[in-house]
């Protein structure tokens, strides 16, 4: 942290739902200053608290990242008193973030046209797997679910088995994103029109907008994309090639590059038709590659590394958490930093990206505790402590 202004300082967030896709839109709006006020129902916190397949002194080291510079508000939103707590909330609000099914607001009198009369500048971001129009729209939605849907699951792993997934949850982080990003352009709009809006978020068209041109290559040219391993087909040479203590990315298909590869390994592959133009690589694509990993096979990561440094040929290593918690350029851009936690002590997480010049994000704490900032956040509009007393007593906070 610097001693600068946050872009978001000022703004109040309030958070609903659970697990990855809104909470992240919530932590990428709090790394940059926002007050994000999470609400989980009293006794049942979040599961992201709890998930992981490693945990140290039985907490999820997950929960530490993408529950960090938020306060922990605990509210019964299926009660009509937990409802009037938070209609009050939303009257000092900005955004309001939720990722329940479509229609779970409104069945709680907490549907958009309620919360825009009691204030008209908030911006309601809704999350879910297959948006909040449309005949699809009620069903549950993992991201597993909207990433099959949308095309990327069918593309990822080999030709030859079924389709594979990504070692993280890439549809509810790009969702996530993209719920942020649609905040942050509703806020901007609010600017010029002093109205908030709904921004409508589904897992499915996030995943969608990355597929790049693999809708018109169909429509068009009846081309469908298939499973291609570890390459990108006919974009050669470009993909991971094994070294003799570990692995390495290269990237020399445009053609200058490629003539610098072939020098560098000492051949002359780039005289040769088969491998002299882009298209030519393409063709060829499987027999340049096996060509390049046994020149890469006979030499250390350090040694590829360096020598296409030299060369000017990208490529880097592809690393393991152990490595990236080793490397000098990662820890001269503090792009992992170390956060205090009470029971963990300090957790290394990544840090807060994209870095900006004059009023960068930064990470103030980790995780609340369950209902750690309940009494502060609910004395704001004006509850005494004999009436939360109450209200917890009846299990609405």
């Amino acid at each position: 942290m610097t001693d600068s202004k946050r872009p978001l300082d000022g703004l109040r967030v309030i958070e609903l739902g659970q697990l990855i896709a809104g909470p992240f839109c919530g932590q990428l709006l709090g790394d940059f200053g926002a007050e994000v006020i999470k609400v989980e129902a009293p006794g049942l916190p979040d599961p992201a608290r709890g998930w992981g397949a490693v945990k140290k002194d039985d907490i999820g080291l997950f929960w530490p990242i993408i529950g960090r510079n938020k306060k922990s508000l605990t509210l019964n939103l299926r009660v009509e008193a937990g409802q009037a707590i938070l209609r009050e909330l939303v009257k000092t609000a900005d955004v309001l973030v939720e990722n329940f099914r479509p229609g779970t607001l409104e069945r709680w009198g907490l549907g958009p046209d309620v919360l825009h009369e009691l204030n008209p500048r908030l911006v309601i971001t809704r999350v879910s797997g297959y948006g909040q129009t449309g005949p699809e729209s009620h069903k549950a939605g993992y991201a597993s679910v909207g990433e099959a849907k949308g095309g990327l699951r069918y593309l990822i792993g080999e030709p030859d088995r079924l389709p594979a997934r990504a070692g993280v949850s890439l549809g509810d982080t790009m969702t996530g994103t993209f719920a942020a990003l649609g905040t942050m352009m509703a806020l901007f709009a609010r600017e010029k029109s002093g109205k908030g809006q709904v921004v409508d978020a589904a897992i499915y068209e996030t995943v969608m907008a990355f597929m790049e041109s693999l809708i018109p290559e169909y429509a068009l040219m009846g081309h469908t994309r298939e499973r291609s391993g570890p390459i990108l087909p006919r974009i050669a040479p470009s993909g991971v090639y094994p070294c003799s203590d570990g692995m390495v990315i290269i990237g020399a298909n445009q053609d200058s590059l490629f003539r610098r590869l072939s020098a560098m390994c000492g051949t002359k592959w780039s005289d040769d038709a088969r491998y002299a133009t882009h298209d030519a690589r393409g063709e060829n694509q499987l027999e340049l590659d096996e060509m390049i990993s046994n020149w890469t096979k006979q030499r250390t990561m350090a040694d590829v590394l360096a020598t296409c440094e030299e060369n000017g040929i990208p490529c880097g290593p592809v690393n393991r958490a152990k490595e990236m918690l080793e490397d000098a350029h990662i820890a001269a851009r503090n792009a992992i930093i170390r956060v205090a936690h009470p029971v963990l002590g300090d957790v290394p997480m990544q840090g807060v990206f994209p870095k900006l010049s004059d009023t960068p994000g930064g990470v103030e704490e980790t995780s609340p505790s369950l209902s750690e900032h309940t009494e502060s956040i609910l004395a704001g509009p004006g509850f005494s402590a004999d009436q939360q007393a109450a209200l917890r007593a009846q299990g609405v906070i």
